[in-house]
């Protein structure tokens, strides 16, 4: 039996692509949504997995941060199914709740599916035996919280790192090499141009939100002038907010530049091969600039980047946020250049 765990839209949906690539029979997988707490993530995670049980797979969805007791409610109610899977298939290895999981899996097999662009950055952490930290923390002196979990962290960098003898496969469709004990394949979104499309598409430009103010990546400030200038420059009528941009920040991109803000259901690449779509999108730095090309390749439409400006970036975000950035935009692959705002 494979067993998968999922904490956002996107990773369930590239467990579909992965299952569907893998040619796993619907009975043969079981996704355990491990919720999370913010409503929109929420949502989405509800309307896709009305999707994958549609297609017949099992979903468990699990309240898994429903209060101190949770964690432990939730490994006593996943105890039987971790001990009877074959393969573990995960969509974060940053997150600890994961982490916990993986230490009760044993020596099984072990596939990480595409969680955009932090895929990258755990290849490349894996293969050093550094330790897991996301490209937007600043790492540095760990909290009470990450020195009480070190033994779990350690654990998993073990199961997650290279081994001849308990392989990692890595399911993305970001530009990741091979390494020794870690295989890639790539994720073409052949399951969602499959199952869905081709989408209606409409004349002008959609442009693509993100979250990297909320994650203190870039200034407010500079960000709502960017998409004021993207928008008078490409004649862009709809911004599609990504699930964790704020209530606020959207109210006011919306009041300057007058765009019609969409607060999707789903992921945006089931929302783009659905339709209707812009005959062109423009995104700042971000996993869609890999994966909406596939997703909608054959239908016509652009998808162009919009860089972020060394100025943008707050003083206090990770000194490897420029850079990882620069990685981001420069390895994706079918998309145009640039997309600059004035």
């Amino acid at each position: 039996m494979n067993l998968a765990f999922v904490e956002s839209p996107v990773q369930l949906l590239n467990t579909l692509e992965w299952a569907h690539a893998e040619g796993a029979s619907p009975d043969a997988l079981t996704v355990v949504v491990l919720s999370p707490t913010d409503p929109m993530s929420r949502g989405q995670l509800r309307r896709t997995a009305e999707l994958a049980r549609d297609e017949g797979y099992t979903v468990r969805w699990q309240e898994a941060r429903g209060g101190a007791s949770a964690p432990l409610r939730t490994v006593r109610d996943l105890g039987p199914l971790l001990r009877r899977a074959d393969r573990i298939v995960i969509g974060d290895p940053f997150s600890r709740y994961v982490q916990l999981l993986l230490t009760l899996t044993g020596g099984r097999e072990l596939t990480v599916v595409d969680d955009g662009t932090a895929t990258m950055e755990f290849v490349e952490q894996a293969v050093r035996g550094e330790r897991l930290v996301r490209w937007h923390r600043r790492g540095g002196r760990r909290g009470p919280r990450e020195l009480a979990l070190a033994p779990v962290t350690r654990a998993a960098r073990r199961r997650l790192g290279p081994s001849a003898d308990r392989p990692v496969e890595v399911f993305t469709s970001m530009p990741v090499d091979p390494a020794p004990g870690i295989t890639v394949r790539a994720n073409d979104y052949a399951w969602t141009r499959s199952r869905f499309g081709p989408p209606r598409i409409t004349r002008g430009a959609d442009l693509v939100g993100t979250s990297l103010v909320e994650t203190g990546v870039v200034e407010p400030e500079r960000y709502l002038d960017a998409v004021v200038s993207l928008t008078r420059a490409h004649g862009a009528t709809r911004y599609f907010a990504h699930r964790r941009e704020s209530p606020d920040k959207l109210r006011r991109l919306a009041a300057a530049t007058g765009l019609e803000v969409v607060r999707p259901d789903l992921p945006l690449e089931l929302i783009a091969r659905r339709g209707p779509i812009g005959e062109a999108v423009l995104s700042f730095p971000s996993t869609v600039l890999h994966t909406l090309p596939l997703a909608l390749a054959g239908t016509g439409v652009t998808v162009s980047v919009c860089d972020i400006a060394p100025e943008w970036l707050r003083a206090s975000a990770s000194p490897r946020a420029e850079g990882f950035l620069s990685v981001v935009t420069g390895s994706a692959r079918g998309v145009h250049r640039p997309a600059a705002p004035a």
